[in-house]
């Protein structure tokens, strides 16, 4: 049974971090890409970014690139979402998802067959 699951989500300051990680189970992980996604509170849900199955490619959105990063170790079968100087708009719901096997990088939604849960993440002073 695939399972992702998201976790390291909180409530953190301006200009502080957060670690997100996504657990997944059921797969073997280095087949597929993963992504990262976020939904505001009356927002369509947005791609964040993304790392390839293959060449560890990863492709960001423009309003996170130079603050995030993600990361793959396949061996613990976790993705890694590292998120640095937040910013109130960042505030979300951040869910992580699987593409089919051997998907390139993408940013929509719709290429993606499984989702996690999703995780809260509020920036606020």
């Amino acid at each position: 049974q695939v399972q992702l699951v998201e976790s390291g989500g909180g409530l953190v300051q301006p200009g502080g971090s957060l670690r997100l990680s996504c657990a997944a189970s059921g797969f073997p992980l280095d087949y597929y890409a993963i992504g990262w996604f976020r939904q505001a509170p009356g927002k369509e849900r947005e791609g964040v970014l993304c790392i390839s199955s293959s060449d560890l490619s990863t492709y960001y959105a423009d309003s996170v690139k130079g603050r995030f990063t993600i990361s793959r170790d396949n061996a613990r079968n976790t993705v890694y979402l590292q998120m640095n100087s937040l910013k109130p708009e960042d505030t979300a719901v951040y869910y992580c998802a699987r593409r089919p096997a051997f998907g390139s990088t993408s940013l929509f939604p719709s290429d993606y067959t499984y989702w996690g849960q999703g995780t809260q993440v509020t920036v606020s002073s």
